[in-house]
């Protein structure tokens, strides 16, 4: 009969801790959201509350009036080893959030990869020394929970969409000036991205030059950055070349990726033209600069490459 007893046994405590195991995979794997700032947000607050915007039927959410800005952690997985993490900051010319296209929609494509991706809810509208303390308190939030998110700290990035873009630039150029009073431990750790992705941004050059505008201040120190642009969007194109030559000026690794057609704010989404594969131009860029991880490649791999 003991036997049986133990087999009943087992059964019951697998149904009784069955449920907590499978609740902390979830853990590991749902989406998290949290609250930028613990206590006063700092500055100027839009003063009205968060609003969606009516659909244009174009597929895109649009969110705005945000006044209570937070980040939304999206745990790589399949993985022990600590993994790159990428703050995302996306578009809507500093009015609204394009929060799906620009947003979680990037979170899942970085996931794949082998990213945990943080998605910035940063404060709209016409708000942008909020936007840019929003982004700077990201990158440190990220920095100091690196481990308990299993975030490699020396590999944590920025990624900006149009108005997003400039935002991730100008969080990759001016990290040492104080903004805003500490509020936490958090503020403690560093606000310098490692590496830096622009998809069409906007707002980096001075009209009638290449000169970047006077809040955008490359230098020696700016993190390598990969950008993304296509000739016809014709309003921003220009930012792209201006940030791209302030790099190569200053020495500092950088790809730009000029396409001839795709206007502006297409976000991962396919369509006819080849920019849409530039999620895969980027990925190869990562793992260029030693963000992603390659695996080593054994004897008989090495032969093989050789091989005709």
């Amino acid at each position: 009969m003991k036997p049986a007893y133990t087999i009943l046994a087992v059964i019951a405590l697998v149904a009784l801790i069955g449920p907590h195991i499978l609740a902390s995979e979830a853990e590991n794997t749902t989406p998290v959201t949290i609250n930028l700032w613990p206590n006063a947000v700092p500055g100027v607050k839009t003063g009205q509350k968060e609003t969606k915007q009516p659909s244009r039927r174009d597929g895109v959410t649009r969110i705005s009036h945000v006044s209570n800005p937070s980040i939304t952690v999206f745990r790589a997985h399949k993985t022990t080893a600590p993994t790159p993490g990428v703050v995302i900051c996306p578009g809507g010319g500093y009015s609204i959030l394009a929060i799906d296209k620009e947003g979680t929609e990037v979170a899942e494509w970085l996931n794949s990869v082998g990213i945990t991706a943080v998605v910035l809810k940063y404060r709209v509208p016409n708000n942008r020394l909020g936007a840019f303390q929003d982004a700077r308190r990201a990158v440190r939030m990220v920095r100091g929970h690196a481990r308990k998110w299993n975030i490699d700290p020396d590999h944590i990035g920025i990624l900006g969409f149009s108005a997003g873009g400039h935002l991730a630039a100008r969080a990759s150029t001016d990290f040492q000036s104080e903004i805003y009073n500490p509020v936490d431990e958090a503020d403690k750790f560093s606000c310098r991205p490692d590496f830096t992705v622009l998809v069409y941004p906007a707002y980096l050059y001075q009209k009638g030059s290449y000169e970047l505008v006077d809040e955008i201040t490359v230098d020696k120190k700016t993190p390598p950055a990969f950008i993304v642009q296509t000739q016809d969007d014709r309003d921003y194109v220009d930012s792209s070349i201006a940030y791209y030559t302030a790099l190569t000026k200053s020495s500092v690794r950088a790809e730009l990726h000029l396409f001839e057609k795709g206007g502006h704010g297409y976000g991962l989404r396919s369509s006819k033209y080849p920019v849409s594969g530039w999620p895969k131009l980027c990925e190869a860029w990562m793992k260029s600069i030693g963000v992603i991880k390659q695996p080593p490649v054994g004897p008989k791999a090495k032969e093989d490459l050789k091989s005709p």
